[in-house]
């Protein structure tokens, strides 16, 4: 099982915890991680983009001209799409980029970004994390007693309305709930900073 620190919001190292191998401890399936990345940045798509085809463009109506005798192409309509002002062939129209991964395949995803942060030493581990009022100064000096000057995702157990108001205002900085975990998440931001709550509220979802 690997073993990472646990350190206290002024940055002093109070213990250790072992994490779970099929968790934190499996070697990253990289065509799986991509795949739950894609997925992710494929349902915030809006999917709004629409042109107008020929039968959607205004006016056209009448045939420019007679189909013999001008010595010029027959032309049925003037929105046809090689007029200037004509519909578009094939254009965009609304739609949802979503697709669906299997539930193994999800879990697998998750596991191997948390595995990915460990082996590449991006994880801290928090006895805890909880502020008395929303402070993002406050908040900004535990990051810095973490010595944490990148981007980072912030995991508490539960949802903390002090620690999220705390952490909007720093850029970079990104606060979920260990149910609100995910891949993207995880593997967008430089660091992941958890509490031990939080690591045994994930173990026990996804062990």
């Amino acid at each position: 099982m690997p073993k990472v620190a646990v350190y206290n919001v002024s940055g002093s190292q109070v213990g250790e915890v072992e994490l779970s191998e099929s968790v934190f401890g499996i070697q990253p399936h990289v065509h799986v991680l991509h795949s739950a990345v894609v997925l992710q940045q494929a349902a915030q798509r809006q999917g709004t983009h629409k042109t107008k085809g020929r039968s959607e463009v205004r006016g056209g109506g009448r045939k420019p001209w007679k189909q013999k005798g001008t010595g010029r192409a027959r032309q049925g309509s003037t929105r046809s799409p090689q007029w200037v002002g004509g519909g578009t062939v094939f254009g965009p129209t609304p739609r949802s980029y979503g697709f669906k991964l299997p539930k193994k395949v999800r879990r697998l995803a998750i596991r191997s970004a948390l595995s990915s942060k460990v082996l590449d030493n991006e994880i801290i581990v928090l006895d805890q994390l909880a502020l008395a009022t929303p402070k993002t100064k406050e908040f900004a000096g535990i990051l810095s007693n973490l010595k944490v000057d990148r981007k980072a995702l912030v995991v508490t157990g539960s949802y903390e309305d002090n620690v999220a108001l705390s952490a909007r205002n720093i850029p970079g900085v990104k606060f979920v709930a260990a149910d609100g975990i995910n891949v993207l998440d995880v593997m967008v931001h430089d660091k992941l900073i958890i509490t031990k709550e939080a690591v045994e509220k994930v173990q026990e979802v996804l062990a």
